[in-house]
Formats: C-alpha cells, structure tokens, sequence
C-alpha cells in the first residue's frame, strides 16, 4: 500500500525539493500551494502524512495542523512543519498546535527524512 503525503508549500522550488524527497521515500504526493487549498483537500481523504511550511499567505502551516488535528480520521497523522524562522517561539507554537515534529529551512533530504521518521515512529515534539 502507497502511502499517501499532503504536501503544503508556497514556494515553488521549496515544493519539488520536499516532494521529490517525499517519492523518493516511498510516498504519493498531493502539493498544494497555500494552505487555504490544503484545507479543502485534506478531507478528501487518505493521507498518512502532512508536511507543511509555517509561512504561507491566508492559512498558515500553524492553522493547517490546527485543522489537522481537528479533522476526523487525521487525529494522530503526523505532521512535520518546516519554516525559514527557526526560533524557540516558532518551534513552541508548531508543538503546541498539534505537529510531531518541526525543521527549520534549510534541511538535508537525509534530515527531512530522519524527522520523518521519528514523526511517523510516533515521537511528538521533535526538531531540527
């Protein structure tokens, strides 16, 4: 069974970066551009992972988590949030509002995927 990444990122390049990390571990990928559209994809179903970035316009990757942990069936996905601000306030609020993990830009594909992991194993608080 594939399983199946919600990828959330508003930056073009940062976006095929993450996914062709995401498929060269083993996942589909769904991109969306901003969080707004993640809010209207997510309950379509079937996603074992979401990764999103922290700034984005209109929705943040705070609020994305936020709706993740409120969606049914989506309770205990992992989410890892990545974000350009690696701040100590940052990391908090990623933690607080529901994320398993948060990595600060720039990361490795070998990082990306270690916090995967640790997410997916169900460590909660994780960052890089």
């Amino acid at each position: 069974m594939t399983l199946r990444a919600l990828l959330v990122e508003d930056s073009r390049a940062m976006r095929a970066y993450v996914a062709s990390i995401l498929e060269a571990a083993g996942f589909e990928v769904t991109e969306c551009d901003n969080g707004f559209e993640a809010l209207r994809v997510l309950p379509r179903g079937g996603f074992g992972l979401v990764v999103a970035d922290v700034n984005m316009p209109d929705v943040s990757g705070i609020e994305v988590t936020r709706f993740v942990r409120r969606t049914a069936g989506y309770e205990r996905t992992p989410v890892v949030v990545i974000s350009t601000d690696a701040s100590e306030e940052d990391r908090r609020r990623v933690i607080a509002a529901g994320a398993n993990a948060f990595l600060a830009k720039p990361f490795t594909a070998d990082q990306l995927v270690a916090v995967l992991d640790k997410a997916r194993g169900g460590t909660s608080g994780e960052t890089a």
